[in-house]
């Protein structure tokens, strides 16, 4: 990490991380002026089924992770970041605009899929620029304050959303979440390209190797997280529960803030408990937490349920959002960490599509209640393996303290 990298801006929180923060706070604010509407806008003006729903989502986030470990490892081997993240975050700023333009559900889908691109360059390379930032002890709070940032630009792009739809509809706001994307692309130009660690050039060989080189368990805790993701349904079946109850569209998007306020409440201290007491036990709870919203959410037939429900979802997320990266560079060699963090990604990208579209299939051809037994069986079998992880990360911390 270079002297220009140590600057702190608070405690832990250096200048690059800060400025990332930045990034993401606008982006998200573009991003979530869109999202949580695009499951109602299929299903209320597009007419479309939850199945849909399920293809348009999962197809968007498999794009992304698709994409992260190419970038992830293309960023090691040239040892270079920044041009990653700004041409990733461009090109999702500049495609936002189009969904003004869907009359079929295809058409939303080919969008979703081209912005998630940028989201599949960008991820990577910037999540090892926040690892390289910030010094080893601190890594959880740098993902926490990063993940923090990143939920105060979707509650306010969230709470913009529930403000202009009932008077400027569904197309125009598509249309103004340009602006916020354009700000964080411009915001990127101060990033200085921090200096990633060199490798010796026996070891600069190809991407099969550098996989070879991935610890048994990074790859085991990579397992877990991908049979997880196959049964994480995501907000946007909270988002069609709480329709499905009789719930307005706009209440529905208050909703959603919700979520993502106690989610940005929550992200920070579940970064800083993971540096202290380790990774795995704050996963495990978060895990368990969601089992328990999967159960919830079979049972919930009014405002005030799903209320409660959206609210427990917040604090799940909060515990593995960050924690889960940082768990990933914590066991991840020290020239690979983009290629761990893409590894990573694309894996639970890949269960994304299968996983979503089954969530959806089995909300249109059965019930909803089988959507989310589907989510608790999976979760169920993911903390049973979990079990089964080592986590020599926190070893190691004990051992440094005492």
């Amino acid at each position: 990490m270079n002297k220009y990298n140590k600057i702190k801006i608070f405690v832990g929180i250096t200048r690059s991380v800060f400025i990332l923060g930045l990034v993401s706070l606008f982006t998200d604010f573009s991003s979530q002026m869109i999202f949580p509407l695009i499951p109602l806008f299929l299903t209320t003006v597009l007419g479309a089924g939850a199945y849909v729903v399920g293809i348009v989502e999962g197809a968007a986030e498999t794009t992304a992770s698709l994409l992260q470990v190419i970038s992830g490892y293309w960023s090691d081997k040239i040892k270079k970041r920044k041009p990653f993240v700004l041409f990733g975050y461009s090109l999702s700023a500049i495609t936002k605009p189009l969904f003004a333009f869907a009359n079929v559900w295809s058409f939303v889908l080919l969008v979703r899929i081209i912005e998630r691109i940028g989201k599949g360059l960008r991820n990577a390379p910037r999540d090892a620029i926040v690892a390289e930032s910030c010094d080893e002890g601190m890594r959880g709070k740098a993902y926490g304050f990063h993940r923090a940032m990143d939920g105060i630009g979707s509650v306010l792009g969230a709470i913009l959303a529930f403000l202009l739809l009932p008077v400027l509809g569904y197309k125009n706001i598509f249309l103004f979440a340009f602006i916020p994307g354009a700000i964080a692309v411009f915001i990127i130009l101060f990033i200085k390209e921090t200096n990633t660690p060199t490798i010796t050039k026996e070891k600069e060989i190809s991407f099969k190797l550098s996989f070879k080189e991935l610890p048994w368990d990074l790859k085991f805790f990579i397992v877990i997280s991908s049979i997880f993701a196959l049964g994480h349904f995501g907000y946007a079946f909270l988002l069609l529960r709480a329709k499905d109850i009789g719930i307005a569209d706009n209440t529905v998007i208050l909703l959603y803030v919700i979520f993502y306020v106690v989610y940005t409440i929550c992200v920070i201290p579940s970064g800083i408990l993971s540096d202290k007491i380790g990774r795995k036990p704050v996963l495990m709870i978060g895990y368990l937490i969601f089992a328990i919203t999967s159960f919830g959410l079979m049972f919930a037939l009014n405002i005030y349920s799903i209320l409660l429900l959206f609210i427990i979802y917040g604090i799940f997320y909060a515990l593995i959002d960050g924690v889960q990266r940082a768990f990933v560079v914590d066991l991840a060699p020290k020239h690979l960490k983009a290629t761990a963090l893409g590894t990573y990604h694309t894996a639970i990208g890949l269960v994304a599509l299968p996983g979503k579209f089954i969530a959806g299939l089995l909300w249109d051809k059965i019930n909803p209640e089988t959507t989310f037994l589907y989510g608790l069986i999976l979760t169920i079998i993911s903390m049973i393996l979990f079990i089964f992880l080592k986590d020599k990360t926190n070893h190691e911390k004990m051992g440094r303290r005492y």
